[in-house]
C-alpha cells in the first residue's frame, strides 16, 4: 500500500507535484516487489464508501499477481473475494 504524506481522502485531491512523486513511489514499489518475481500486478483506488473506502485516507493498493493463484488472470474483485 502507498500512502501520501499529505492527507488527503481521495486521489482527486493531488495536486500535480503530488502525482508525480505517486508515479515515482510505484515506480519504485514495483522495482522492489520484483524481487518476488511476479507474473503481475493489480493496482487499484477505492474512492468513497459505495468504491470500496473504509480509511478516508487516500492509499494506492499494489498487489503481487502470479499465474498460479487461484484468481490469477482475474481482477481485484475475485482476489479480494477468494
Amino acid at each position: 500500500m502507498i500512502i501520501p504524506y499529505r492527507h488527503v481522502e481521495t486521489p482527486f485531491d493531488f495536486n500535480a507535484d503530488e502525482w508525480a512523486d505517486f508515479g515515482e513511489i510505484l515506480n519504485e514499489a514495483k522495482r522492489y516487489l520484483s524481487q518476488y518475481q511476479p507474473d503481475g500486478f493489480t493496482i487499484g483506488w477505492n474512492v468513497g464508501s459505495a468504491g470500496g473506502q473504509h480509511v478516508f485516507h487516500a492509499h494506492l493498493h499494489i498487489i503481487c499477481r502470479y499465474r498460479n493463484d487461484l484468481s490469477g488472470g482475474r481482477g481485484l474483485r475475485d482476489f479480494v473475494l477468494r
